[in-house]
């Protein structure tokens, strides 16, 4: 299954050598964003808004061939 992964503010650290946080992901046992996060070792505490093609989501959500994923950490100001 292809996948693009789009990593936002300090997730980028997980994988500094992709280009905008933007990842290729070929990942053939991810069937929820759960089961894929977990096979990129991300930290799914350290992610606070789940995108599945634009729609938010959450751990549980399925996730398809050419999917769009985009993960954000918690925002903070002052």
């Amino acid at each position: 299954m292809a996948l693009e992964v789009r990593l936002f503010a300090t997730l980028r650290n997980y994988f500094p050598e992709a280009p905008g946080g933007v990842l290729a992901v070929e990942d053939t046992t991810a069937g929820t964003l759960r089961e894929l996060i977990t096979n990129l070792k991300l930290n799914p505490d350290e992610i606070k808004i789940f995108m599945v093609n634009g729609v938010q989501a959450d751990l549980s959500s399925e996730i398809k061939d050419g999917d769009r994923i985009g993960l954000f950490p918690p925002v903070g100001g002052g």
